[in-house]
């Protein structure tokens, strides 16, 4: 099958990229015409019952090329709904080695210990048959869309944040303030940034009825539970940290609701584009990534898409923070960007940060360089392969795409690249899901006016 899985565009700066769509979508073909065919349920339950499902075939006996297929499965789907009990459904074997894979002393061990801090619970697998995996149940909320009053939306990424007031729906100030919370120690600075920037919108306005945040990392009630942003805090420092939101609410004494920056993406293409069933994809400091279902509601799936596999390639980069390979961080984001310079013969000072990185990039990109030209073209087909794998998970008809890496010409360079291979490659796909891109202004600032919108509130 191996032949087969080359696509046919090439990563210009990676040409040995291989996307996961290709090798599920075939290994699954191959399997149905075999004799070895039989279903395998994957369950993964999560906070207060909550159980989602996917349902595949594998060969029954449990060759390599199906434990692939099924860890690497396993792993997109707890990055993408999340989950602290994995319920596989399917051939003893199968059910081992992702037992073993992800434990505590296994290869996954990162992700065993983020989902338990995720949802407070140990992280098991229970083995079991396909008919006994858990119904599916998610929650189902419509959230945002309440535009009146006067409103502070913010937006908090890895190298700034963005911070709008909002009056019945108009935005009368904004900004963007570069900062750099993950190597910071103190959660005061944490506290003090997000609380100046809160009173220089509210200047802006008679009064402040609602607050309305959007944050990196996985939020729950309110607090934030894993966070790239709180890296550096210490362990005995860290609940005064991820309780920064809530000592916000209570000073300012207004509803506030925080949700994770992906989340907030797709509303804020829900309420740009007026239309339903959106994922959201930002490519900023990293991957930020939402969905809303085709009935307008958000499930309450993880949707950290930044550590979801999208690349099959065995000699793919190493992300620093999970140690894996072919996660999404490391294609849709700043860091794709700098991963890409050695290959584009693009050099930059050792000590240069990422956002500069990019700065320097785009600046290249505006003087006509290829080699710039190069990495836009490359992130552009990682783009088109991986539409139709997260499809395969995701039921959207609407694809938002935004954040830095998507401004200017080389944003463009992306989308047209992306559409390239849909075209081509997925004709179907590039038929039934539409790609959005806001206007140059909205993609900078759109999370933090979406975000303005996520409370109750409003005179």
């Amino acid at each position: 099958m191996s032949s087969l899985l080359q696509p046919t565009i090439k990563a210009p700066l990676d040409p040995d990229f291989l996307p996961a769509v290709l090798f599920n979508r075939r290994y699954v073909e191959a399997v149905r015409s075999s004799r070895l065919a039989v279903p395998l349920v994957l369950g993964l339950e999560r906070e207060c019952g909550l159980v989602s499902r996917f349902e595949t075939v594998v060969c029954s006996n449990g060759d390599p090329e199906t434990l692939r297929y099924v860890e690497r499965i396993v792993k997109f789907l707890l990055w993408s709904r999340g989950g602290w009990k994995l319920h596989v459904g399917g051939p003893n074997v199968i059910g081992e080695h992702i037992r073993k894979t992800y434990s505590v002393h296994g290869p996954r061990k990162f992700d065993c210990q983020m989902m338990e801090v995720a949802y407070s619970n140990k992280f098991v697998v229970v083995q079991t048959t396909a008919n006994k995996v858990p119904a599916a149940k998610d929650r189902q909320l419509a959230a945002g869309g309440h535009l009146k009053g006067c409103r502070i939306g913010f937006d908090l990424g890895a190298s700034d944040y963005k911070v709008s007031a909002v009056i019945d729906g108009e935005v009368v100030f904004t900004e963007e303030t570069p900062w750099d919370p993950k190597n910071q120690t103190n959660p005061e600075y944490h506290y003090l940034h997000i609380s100046a920037a809160l009173h220089r919108a509210a200047a802006c306005m008679p009064r402040v009825d609602a607050i309305g945040g959007s944050s990196a990392g996985i939020i729950v009630d309110n607090e934030i539970r894993v966070a790239s942003l709180l890296r550096a805090i210490p362990r005995k420092l860290f609940p005064a940290a991820a309780a920064v939101f809530k000592r916000i609410q209570t000073e300012w004494n207004v509803p506030l609701v925080v949700m994770n920056d992906g989340d907030v993406t797709a509303l804020a293409g829900a309420l740009s584009l007026q239309q339903k069933g959106m994922l959201g994809v930002a490519m900023g400091s990293s991957e930020a990534a939402g969905f809303m279902d085709k009935k307008g509601r958000i499930l309450g799936w993880l949707n950290e898409l930044a550590f979801a596999p999208i690349d099959y390639n065995p000699k793919a980069v190493e992300d620093e923070w999970s140690g894996d390979i072919g996660g999404g961080a490391l294609y849709f984001s700043q860091q794709a960007v700098n991963k890409l310079l050695p290959a584009a013969k693009i050099k930059v000072p050792e000590n240069m940060g990422l956002p500069e990185r990019l700065v320097e990039v785009q600046t290249l990109m505006a003087a006509g360089d290829e080699r710039a030209a190069k990495i836009y073209e490359t992130i552009g087909v990682y783009l088109g392969y991986t539409i139709p794998h997260y499809a395969d998970f995701y039921d959207f008809a609407h694809m938002l795409i935004l954040g830095r890496v998507t401004t200017g010409i080389g944003g463009d360079i992306v989308l047209t690249k992306a559409r390239e291979v849909l075209d081509l490659e997925f004709p179907k796909i590039a038929t039934d899901i539409a790609i959005h891109v806001p206007d140059e202004k909205t993609r900078r600032v759109g999370q933090a006016v979406a975000a303005a919108s996520l409370p109750k509130a409003g005179k």
